[in-house]
């Protein structure tokens, strides 16, 4: 194993122990929320994952998410949660994230992500040799992508 895959089986790790994001929306006054459920059928796991939208900005003031799973599908949302809190995104910016995440995941390693863009998520590019964890990877990403469909109908 080289250095950065052991790096990035840290974050992996360290994301799945000490999720980031895990618990109930708090930031819901006078914000645009929505929810939304997804299930891999092929392993069980499944997520709840809801966001809170200023009106007027379009930012994303909060994820919230809970589920059970995998340590690569719970890993993924509590990355997914820290990369919309700490770059404060807005709706835009974050379908533009989930964009080039599900490119990286789906490339089975034929795409070199961009780090910048993604943080952590990178380190979930290994994962794309993996067919069948390649859904555990979305699981957060695609719910967050319902999410903002169900936000931009509202505003």
């Amino acid at each position: 194993m080289s250095a950065l895959d052991g790096l990035y089986q840290e974050v992996i790790l360290d994301h799945s122990k000490r999720p980031i994001g895990k618990g109930e929306l708090t930031e819901t006054e006078a914000a645009l929320t929505a929810t939304h459920h997804e299930f891999n059928p092929s392993c069980g796991d499944e997520i709840d994952l809801s966001i809170a939208v200023d009106p007027e900005t379009g930012r994303i003031r909060q994820v919230a998410w809970e589920g059970q799973g995998c340590s690569i599908s719970m890993a993924s949302a509590s990355i997914l949660a820290q990369l919309v809190r700490d770059d404060e995104l807005t709706v835009d910016e974050a379908r533009v994230r989930i964009g080039a995440f599900r490119e990286m995941i789906q490339a089975r390693g034929a795409v070199e992500p961009d780090e910048e863009l993604l943080g952590d998520a990178v380190a979930l590019q290994g994962v794309s040799k993996f067919v069948m964890r390649v859904k555990c990877a979305m699981l957060g990403w695609v719910a967050l992508e319902a999410d903002l469909a169900q936000v931009e109908a509202r505003r």
